[in-house]
């Protein structure tokens, strides 16, 4: 389904447990002696140096290092500061983990596993012009998105960090955000509407890329979390209609590290919706998982909870926007 019109282009913290170390402390030169008499052989001996506790591996939020399928996900979808483009803009960085938890919680009835809280935070956003850099898509800073990133690791929120490249390569811009992407519950979206070929623009069609695209970006993000023993991170690839995603049948899910999900993105009616939530279904590779998405403006309308959970099979991820 080709949605009626494409969104306006406006244009966690890493818990690794510390590691103990046991430091045996002897008597310095200012030290007071112990009288001879009190000594005795057995506390002549040098008490043996305590063995350093292993660092503990970090974990997703509700524990353990596999996503699915001991967890479902929903999401406030956003760029912070901006409301047009979704809830997450709507509210500062403690706002809006807290209305991410009590959406989460409304989903808790109709799921058989916890329902986590996230955030999918638009860290580049099309732009309707090149800006200085040429490529039509507006970075937001690492420094930016702390504040956001480190509310939600204090609100066992997880992170999705959103790519909208223009004319950049989804692996240049994952790069850069990658001092977010060690942390444990950092994981990442791509978002090929808005991936131009050279010569394009946004707004005049709506932009594609190719599973090799996709396959370089995601092994690149998979080896870095090996890198760093991090837990297995999501992976969101948007899509609406079929030209958004070519050779979508060689999209690569094979790699443990990671949990990939196809995120369904039509808006409209609920007719629409679901044709295209069955649609993108069809010759889906292997391994990757369906993802819902709740439009508040555009969809008439907007599913409830229980009307989200109850669509088959039933979503692992799902976003508001």
């Amino acid at each position: 389904m080709t949605r009626s019109s494409p969104p306006r282009p406006l244009v966690p913290a890493l818990c690794a447990a510390l590691l103990l170390t046991g430091c045996a402390q002897g008597a310095g030169p200012g030290s007071a002696a112990a009288p001879a008499a009190s000594a005795s052989p057995s506390s002549a001996t040098p008490s043996p140096t305590p063995t350093p506790t292993p660092e503990e591996p970090a974990e997703l939020i509700g524990g353990g290092t596999e996503v699915f399928p001991d967890r479902r996900m929903v999401a406030l979808y956003g760029r912070p500061g901006t409301p047009a483009l979704g809830v997450l803009g709507e509210q500062g960085p403690e706002e809006s983990a807290a209305r991410a938890k009590e959406l989460a919680a409304q989903y808790e009835p109709f799921s058989e596993v916890p329902v986590v809280p996230a955030f999918e935070i638009i860290a580049t956003t099309a732009s309707a012009g090149p800006g200085e850099d040429g490529d039509y898509s507006e970075e937001t800073s690492v420094e930016e998105l702390r504040p956001y990133v480190e509310a939600a690791a204090e609100q066992d929120v997880y992170v999705v960090l959103d790519l909208q490249p223009g004319r950049q390569d989804f692996l240049s811009q994952a790069q850069q955000y990658q001092e977010l992407l060690e942390l444990p519950n950092v994981g990442l979206a791509l978002d090929p509407e808005w991936r131009l070929a050279p010569g394009q623009v946004h707004m005049v069609q709506i932009g594609s890329v190719d599973a090799a695209e996709i396959n370089a970006t995601t092994a690149w993000l998979a080896d870095l979390t090996q890198e760093h023993e991090l837990p297995q991170k999501v992976v969101v690839l948007h899509q609406f209609a079929e030209s958004m995603i070519t050779n979508r049948h060689l999209v690569d899910a094979s790699r443990p590290e990671l949990a990939l999900i196809l995120h369904a993105d039509g808006h409209g009616t609920p007719e629409l919706k679901k044709g295209t939530w069955e649609r993108l279904q069809q010759g889906l590779p292997e391994g990757i998982r369906m993802a819902w998405k709740n439009f508040y403006d555009e969809d008439t309308p907007t599913f409830t909870p229980e009307e989200t959970s109850a669509i088959e099979p039933q979503p692992w991820f799902v976003s508001y926007q």
